[in-house]
């Protein structure tokens, strides 16, 4: 995906200097074989077992990525109406989308039923009972799985943690055979699966494997009690590789540890891999505007900054930050700050990195996944390309925002 020729840093094959000086900087950029082979790891991986891979929408929601994805025959895990639209503008195919997420609108759920989907993660049983009488309204039956909370720790930071009982998702495991007996008075409403997530940035994958291991004695008990269970659905949550000589775990090599006790189940398992697929797929490339210091301290101001890439402010996030065009004077020890009047403004601290002058080009690592769908327009800052790159071409496939973009739909 991205690899040094000589001195000069390339996505597949487009040097990323000449494509930063085309489409300017601060701008993302995406490999569409990286993206493409780790959707293909976790569908190969499950060979004959039956399988559903959906992409989490919420990792990068591009129309372009999601097209790519659509094409290779992925299905989408998604959280909100609007992710659901983007899917099917960008050619997804409704009945392998699966509705998740704690707080589903009545207009959310309409609208999934209309269009058709695969089924609903429901989190509460008032949730429940909204789909169960929108699918009356309709008269449709809607699949659903109960999320599950098997009070797991995925070792994680806290805010990406979603398996301990303290958290708002799911419904503890010692409730859940009784909201599905409950749920079979909801005539609407078929209980399809089961549904599991215990978090995000998983590096060490025991912990899912402790919940998978739950989650498949709970079906085994409501296929005892005759609810209809076909699948299981396992979530998302496999880590990647931040920093330089980290080891994230092998996408194929997890789904090969799963295989035994899936197979012997007997139901269609799901996943809903997101940072997995397109973390390492992508950068965010920047300018060096200068270089400063204060007393002692050494600064070098670029021009992405807190709103383009959050990350780094809201969870201390490490990312590697690279030369696109590498030099050969001495590594120094700097932040990595950019333009918006905030302290926590920054993209690295105390960080060994290559001694770039202004005007040289940096390249921010793993950007792919949670980098433009958190960006924001804060400081009144347009919102940066993105570029997905095909071999030895590329393509703009969102264009930078304009001053007249931001005051789009304002009035005075």
């Amino acid at each position: 995906m991205f690899s040094y020729s000589e001195s000069d840093l390339y996505c597949e094959g487009v040097p990323l200097a000449d494509l930063a000086g085309h489409t300017g900087t601060p701008a993302f950029v995406y490999s569409a074989q990286g993206i493409l082979d780790s959707y293909r790891a976790y569908h190969e991986a499950f060979a004959d077992l039956p399988h559903n891979v959906c992409y989490a929408v919420k990792a990068n929601s591009s129309l372009a990525v999601l097209g790519l994805l659509a094409r290779a025959g992925a299905g989408f895990d998604i959280v909100s109406g609007g992710e659901l639209y983007r899917v099917l503008q960008a050619g997804g195919d409704p009945s392998k989308v699966v509705f998740s997420g704690v707080g589903k609108t009545p207009d959310e759920v309409e609208y999934a039923l209309a269009s058709g989907i695969h089924s609903f993660n429901c989190e509460s049983e008032a949730e429940l009972m909204l789909i169960d009488a929108m699918a009356a309204r309709r008269g449709v039956t809607a699949g659903f799985g109960i999320r599950v909370n098997p009070d797991v720790d995925a070792v994680t930071h806290p805010y990406i943690s979603t398996g301990l009982s303290e958290h708002k998702f799911g419904i503890a495991m010692s409730e859940a055979p009784g909201v599905y007996e409950r749920a079979r008075k909801l005539t609407h409403l078929t209980a399809e699966g089961v549904s599991c997530h215990i978090g995000s940035q998983i590096l060490d994958p025991s912990p899912i494997l402790e919940a998978v291991d739950k989650v498949l004695a709970l079906a085994g008990q409501l296929r005892a009690a005759g609810h209809p269970i076909r699948h299981l659905d396992l979530g998302g949550g496999l880590g990647i590789a931040y920093h330089a000589g980290q080891k994230a775990p092998e996408i194929r090599e997890f789904i090969a540890s799963l295989h035994e006790r899936l197979r012997a189940s007997g139901l269609c398992v799901m996943v809903e891999p997101g940072r997995s697929i397109v973390g390492p797929a992508g950068i965010l490339l920047t300018r060096v505007l200068y270089r400063k210091k204060n007393g002692a301290k050494e600064f070098v101001v670029v021009d992405a900054a807190m709103n383009d890439l959050i990350r780094p402010s809201l969870y201390r996030a490490h990312h590697e930050i690279i030369a696109v065009r590498k030099n050969a004077l001495p590594a120094i020890t700097a932040d990595v700050v950019g333009p918006v009047c905030e302290t926590g403004d920054f993209l690295a601290r105390d960080r060994e990195m290559a001694n770039v002058m202004p005007g040289d080009y940096l390249a921010v690592c793993a950007a792919g996944a949670y980098g433009f769908v958190q960006s924001s327009n804060y400081n009144s800052r347009p919102r940066a390309p993105e570029v997905l790159v095909e071999g030895s071409g590329y393509r703009v496939i969102r264009k930078r925002e304009t001053y007249e973009d931001l005051v789009r739909g304002e009035t005075l």
